[in-house]
């Protein structure tokens, strides 16, 4: 890994101040994962008692850009070019946890898969699926493993 968890959170604080607004806190980051938490806050709440889409959109987005730089290193110009999402069920008002992993690891582009869980029960609530731009002349990582 090129970043540990507190220096991706530092790197995405510093170069999104929002971000420390937005409750997310990257936890965890192996060869394999990284995982983002977000503190869940009551203004995150849709009518009817459930967490937006759009805050589970946010935490997807948040746990891509995490494993590209826990992978690739400090790359501010990395951005996402495409995030497709799947609400499988409606979470519970607690934290959720974005675990993400890399599908393919290329050059140029990296297609993600991310798994959003309640932190109160584990239940898979959201699936999403990005790909990230990889700006030219950014560093390469050791991929074995990463890439299919």
């Amino acid at each position: 890994m090129k970043m540990t968890a507190a220096e991706v959170d530092q790197f995405i604080c510093d170069g999104l101040p929002a971000y420390a607004e937005s409750g997310c806190m990257v936890e965890t980051v192996t060869p394999e994962t990284t995982t983002v938490r977000m503190r869940y806050r009551d203004d995150q709440l849709r009518p009817g008692g459930s967490l937006s889409g759009p805050t589970m959109m946010a935490l997807a987005d948040t746990a891509m850009y995490a494993i590209i730089l826990a992978t690739l290193g400090p790359i501010g110009l990395a951005v996402t070019q495409n995030l497709n999402i799947n609400f499988l069920q409606k979470p519970k008002p607690a934290d959720l946890l974005a675990e993400a992993r890399f599908l393919r690891l290329g050059r140029r582009a990296a297609v993600i898969d991310v798994q959003i869980r309640s932190a109160a029960d584990a239940s898979l609530v959201a699936q999403a699926t990005g790909t990230y731009a990889i700006p030219s002349g950014a560093p390469r990582a050791d991929l074995a493993g990463a890439s299919a």
